[in-house]
């Protein structure tokens, strides 16, 4: 299909998208990589009046590193941060997710921000950034502000984002000494999207025990969530195989899962369950051996 009617603006500076987005009031859109705005616009779902392209804003896009962690830029796309041997060495459940993301095309055109900001219930960072207990940078009329992780996915495509905010970067701190992550997913065959993803990243003490663990399912709810359950019972605990079968166990318990024409509720709680098993123990060989 052929979207409704919409001006077009490519501002060179933050503060002219920030201006324009304050002009136009609720009939402006961000434009970033534009592979989730797009397709919605074109089945006419949404019909903004302006969209603000932000592609051509300088300071938006790259990856830093530094001695504890790090930056990703909103305009970063999948394929750069797949590549990245900071984000590789930093976060590699990071670089797996985009590696995971929709095809050649897509990871070439798609941004970080674009993704976070539409907050698809099926989309593969919300998992990553949960697990990885990011803070997500945005810039709106009144400055800067930094939103947690935990407090920026409210719902199916809904997030903490104000009126008139964008995202400018995510901010991700390395992995500890004794620590990694990973990022596995069950996609739908067509699309690529999550019918259930999941995030672990870990931490062990000197002995070998958990010292942190954080667990973040994507694909199975209106919005990603923490498997908190699974958290609890392996924090403190030495690590087994069978032992984070049993925790993982839980992910999906207390769940009210997607239910639709290609995962039922049922199924897709059975899935957190797999994956979350699989992505943990493969952040706990990692951790292990490195």
């Amino acid at each position: 299909m052929i979207p409704a009617s919409f001006d077009y603006v490519r501002p060179q500076s933050l503060e002219d998208a920030l201006a324009q987005l304050g002009e136009h009031g609720d009939d402006a859109r961000v434009l970033a990589g534009g592979h989730s705005l797009l397709p919605v616009m074109k089945a006419r779902l949404a019909d903004p009046g302006v969209l603000v392209d932000i592609a051509g804003i300088d300071g938006l896009s790259g990856i830093s590193e530094s001695e504890d962690g790090i930056t990703i830029g909103a305009m970063t796309t999948h394929a750069e941060i797949e590549a990245s041997a900071s984000v590789q060495g930093r976060c590699r459940s990071l670089a797996e997710a985009a590696a995971a993301i929709g095809d050649v095309q897509v990871r070439n055109r798609g941004t970080l921000g674009g993704s976070l900001a539409h907050a698809d219930p099926a989309a593969d960072y919300p998992a990553v950034i949960l697990a990885a207990n990011a803070e997500i940078t945005v810039a709106g009329a009144d400055g800067e502000r930094v939103i947690a992780a935990d407090d920026f996915f409210t719902g199916t495509y809904e997030t903490a984002l104000g009126a008139g905010e964008i995202i400018t970067s995510v901010r991700i701190r390395a992995s500890a000494a004794r620590g990694s992550s990973a990022y596995l997913k069950a996609a739908q065959q067509a699309s690529g999207f999550a019918v259930c993803g999941v995030a672990a990243r870990i931490a062990l003490d000197a002995d070998g025990a958990v010292e942190r663990i954080r667990v973040g399912v994507t694909g199975v709810a209106e919005s990603a969530y923490r498997a908190t359950s699974v958290e609890d019972a392996l924090t403190g605990a030495a690590p087994s195989a069978e032992s984070i079968r049993k925790a993982a166990a839980t992910a999906g318990e207390g769940v009210d899962a997607l239910d639709d024409f290609y995962a039922g509720a049922d199924f897709r709680r059975h899935l957190a369950g797999v994956y979350a098993a699989r992505a943990i123990g493969k952040a706990w060989i990692r951790a292990a051996g490195e």
